[in-house]
């Protein structure tokens, strides 16, 4: 009884061993990285920053339906370089930081466009609404590490951000650069 038992503790221990080992050579740590936004109010542009992106990146470009990136910020980390504005939109009528705390971007599927150019379908979560996106990135490997870098446009309207602000506009483009370890 004693040696099924220490036999069982073995198995059940090289799993969690080998899984732990499958995970951490798969898993890449994000060594970089800067989000970005650009909008127009009063027909000026308005750029701004979000900082302290959290993400858990499984990208191989040989295995893009194993594949997966899931990553967020912190809303109230929103800056604009103008403290007034950077508390307006934390406040209930834009990002609502109280009481929706992370903006996050989960992915769905990639495709190879050609090259180092890939496309991501990825659910984008801002306040209570997830809106499924595309996301034109690239992808290079420089020594030990990787970049992702991408930009797309999306609608805050589509998010409840700014209610039916006439002075703002509707679009909002947004830059991402992630550097990772490999």
């Amino acid at each position: 009884m004693k040696q099924r038992l220490n036999n069982m503790i073995k198995k059940l221990f090289t799993l969690v061993f080998l899984s732990t080992l499958t995970i951490t050579a798969f898993a890449q740590t994000v060594t970089k990285s800067d989000v970005s936004f650009k909008i127009k109010n009063l027909g000026f542009n308005v750029n701004g920053t979000f900082t302290g992106l959290q993400a858990e990146i499984k990208f191989k470009p040989n295995d893009l339906s194993g594949s997966s990136i899931e990553a967020s910020v912190a809303s109230n980390t929103v800056n604009t370089d103008s403290e007034g504005r950077d508390n307006h939109l934390k406040s209930e009528d834009y990002f609502d930081v109280a009481k929706y705390p992370k903006i996050t971007l989960k992915s769905v599927s990639f495709k190879r466009k050609s090259g180092s150019n890939y496309t991501g379908s990825f659910n984008v979560t801002i306040r209570d609404k997830t809106k499924l996106i595309e996301i034109p990135f690239t992808y290079t490997e420089v020594g030990n590490t990787a970049q992702l870098k991408g930009d797309f446009m999306i609608l805050r309207t589509d998010f409840g951000i700014g209610g039916k602000n006439l002075i703002l506009s509707n679009e909002a483009n947004v830059s991402v650069s992630v550097e990772i370890s490999k």
